[in-house]
């Protein structure tokens, strides 16, 4: 194989029929996919037929490395899984941190693509060249700890790494996860769905081949660098990880109130990270290859006693428990169970979060589907004859956690609530679609457009619907700092402010969310200090195929491009480009009285990137910038 990092080799698993295959990529899929959503992307392209189900047997389920896998280079301890969302009909694209990845990379495949659907549930174990299918009937209905256990003792290995979809993905949930390793979720889109309805309970890996590096010592000096660096590069996440969000923005009016409705939380001291910290936290964990530590652990035993704290006014102390094997909330988890449910019981938060990852669901969907239901309920739109007599209502934690269950379930009205706040508002009429904050039918994340306006841009604009990693936070360029340094490699900035959607700050967005994809290729996490260059000179030094910064990036526009294609193919277009128009609308009061995003500057900010992007107005790549990426020999 002339491409260091790779093995060669996608494997394919037909569920139907039992069948496997490998296939042989060319060297071009590698070098200018690299791996993650762009790989996904090329792969939906190639071998989905148009307009199928997302949960029929035709769609396809895929794990997707990247060529960084497997390397040790910090940060890349992540893995990309797609398929076509049954939540939106989008690509989805979903990364997940852990060790499931770089296990799966050292089985010796670059990538596992499932097709079909098993008449029975089963599980399928890849370990060191081989896969194998093996009954999972005993494992169906099982939480996700315990089903990963199972495995490990059928098996007889404690290393071994579980990716699985829990009761959500079983009961066809729309935004259930895919759990790794218990507590990691490859959350959006709804790919525990899809896993669930080929009846594939989980996939188990174990690997002891070390992929092929093509000059260790340009990895090695990457990773010294980071070392050396990340304690006061990172020192956020070093510090607390992102539970910080809650304070910080509560104070400048942009934690998300009431399903985006309202501008400030009156209750949000009582759900910060600082207070999960002091109360909640044993400890903090990590990933594969990660000296940060940023992932946050929560236990609770119904007993412990609390420091004094006006902030802690449970009714829940004495009668639940958090278990740790679940982890721990993290910023759009406290803030979606917390401010836009009107929630301000951190412990009740915490269980949600238990909840999620016991049984595979996305929190932010799920939060805001909730969210979405209790203000149809505060409206009138919704009553006890049109829910079974279940009407949350807003701060109520239990019944938070009683939609949670519910959900997971399918049981009473959960079953409605389990297809997302679009299809749910659909379905009511009446005008509950004006409560509904989504974008192609994905719920937003807890990052307020109003303060951060080129990531409503980045909402309107990803692939997979809203989303807050493939963007740009605005406030990360308001000053000089590492962010605005690390564009200059390719284009100098000055600071910006984050209410500014004109040309220069269209162009910053095009360089920084093309990185963002490209990450999600290689697939290394965001919250590294990198530099454009740091990673074009890691993957030069694991390929043996040089990078320059640009070719880099040059990755996650192809990422970009090809999600653009597929979409564009089942039925998308410019017109779902777009923004709720609550999240458009100025607030009467707070921080942000007054500040909104007209129609006029987002659509002009729209058509510029479009423009950048080579794309038409309309929002279609042109042949001209398909063949300046190297994307004609690729596409079918």
């Amino acid at each position: 194989m002339s491409v260091g990092g790779t093995w060669g080799k996608f494997l394919h698993v037909d569920l139907s029929s039992g069948r496997q295959w490998l296939e042989t990529p060319p060297d071009e899929v590698y070098l200018k996919l690299v791996g993650g959503r762009a790989l996904v992307a090329y792969l939906l392209l190639r071998d989905l037929p148009t307009g199928c189900d997302p949960l029929g047997p035709d769609n396809l389920l895929i794990f997707a490395p990247g060529i960084l896998q497997g390397s040790n280079l910090p940060g890349s301890g992540r893995h990309g899984v797609g398929a076509r969302s049954p939540l939106t009909g989008a690509i989805a694209s979903a990364e997940v941190g852990g060790w499931w990845g770089h296990e799966f990379k050292r089985t010796g495949f670059d990538a596992l693509i499932v097709h079909g659907q098993s008449a029975e549930p089963v599980y399928l174990w890849i370990h060191d060249g081989q896969a194998e299918l093996r009954p999972a009937g005993q494992l169906w209905g099982r939480d996700t700890a315990d089903v990963q256990e199972a495995i490990q003792e059928e098996l007889d290995d404690r290393r071994i790494r579980v990716a699985q979809c829990g009761a959500a993905g079983e009961n066809l949930v729309l935004y259930a996860s895919i759990m790794h390793d218990v507590n990691r979720a490859a959350g959006r889109g709804g790919l525990g769905a899809v896993m669930g309805s080929k009846r594939l309970r989980a996939v188990a890996v174990r690997g002891t081949m070390n992929p092929p590096i093509a000059t260790r010592k340009r990895v090695g000096a990457v990773s010294k660098w980071l070392g050396e660096n990340y304690e006061t590069l990172t020192a956020w996440a070093v510090k607390i990880g992102t539970v910080q969000g809650v304070r910080n923005w509560g104070r400048v009016g942009a934690l998300p109130t009431l399903n985006f409705r309202e501008p400030m939380f009156e209750g949000r001291e009582s759900i910060t990270g600082q207070l999960m910290h002091e109360t909640l936290l044993p400890h903090r964990d990590t990933c594969q290859v990660c000296p940060i530590n940023c992932k946050q652990v929560a236990e609770y035993d119904g007993e412990k006693e609390f420091p004094d704290s006006p902030y802690l006014r449970s009714d829940f102390f004495h009668k639940i428990k958090v278990d740790k094997a679940y982890g721990g909330p993290e910023y759009e988890t406290l803030a979606g169970f917390g401010s836009v449910c009107g929630i301000d019981d951190l412990l009740a938060i915490a269980k949600a979060n238990e909840g999620c990852s016991r049984w595979g669901m996305d929190t932010i969907s799920l939060s805001m589907t909730i969210a979405f239901v209790m203000e149809c309920v505060e409206k009138g739109l919704l009553t006890a004859a049109d829910t079974g007599g279940f009407l949350p209502r807003w701060g109520d934690a239990h019944a938070m956690l009683e939609a949670v269950e519910m959900v997971a379930h399918a049981r009473g009205y959960g079953a409605q609530m389990g297809q997302g706040s679009k299809r749910l508002a659909q379905q009511i009429g009446r005008g509950a679609e004006a409560f509904t904050v989504e974008v192609k039918g994905q719920e937003l994340p807890m990052h307020e457009p109003r303060l951060k306006q080129a990531l409503g841009i980045g909402y309107a604009t990803a692939p997979v619907g809203a989303d807050h990693m493939m963007n740009m936070h605005d406030t990360a360029y308001t000053r000089p700092n590492a962010e605005l340094e690390r564009v200059a490699e390719v284009q100098t900035f000055e600071p910006m402010a984050v209410n500014d959607l004109g040309p220069q700050k269209m162009e910053l967005f095009y360089h920084e969310v093309n990185w963002r994809h490209a990450l999600d290729c290689a697939v290394i996490c965001h919250f590294y200090p990198y530099r454009y260059s740091h990673v074009a000179e890691a993957l030069s030094g694991v390929t043996g195929h040089e990078y320059s910064v640009r070719d880099f990036l040059a990755v996650g526009e192809r990422a970009q491009t090809l999600s653009r294609l597929f979409n564009l193919r089942e039925g998308f277009s410019a017109e779902d480009d777009r923004l709720p128009k609550r999240v458009m609308q100025a607030f009467q009061e707070g921080p942000l009285a007054g500040v909104e995003i007209t129609p006029e500057a987002f659509l002009a900010a729209r058509t510029y990137w479009y423009g950048l992007m080579g794309w038409t107005a309309d929002g279609v790549p042109t042949p001209e910038r398909i063949a300046q990426l190297g994307l004609s020999t690729l596409l079918p």
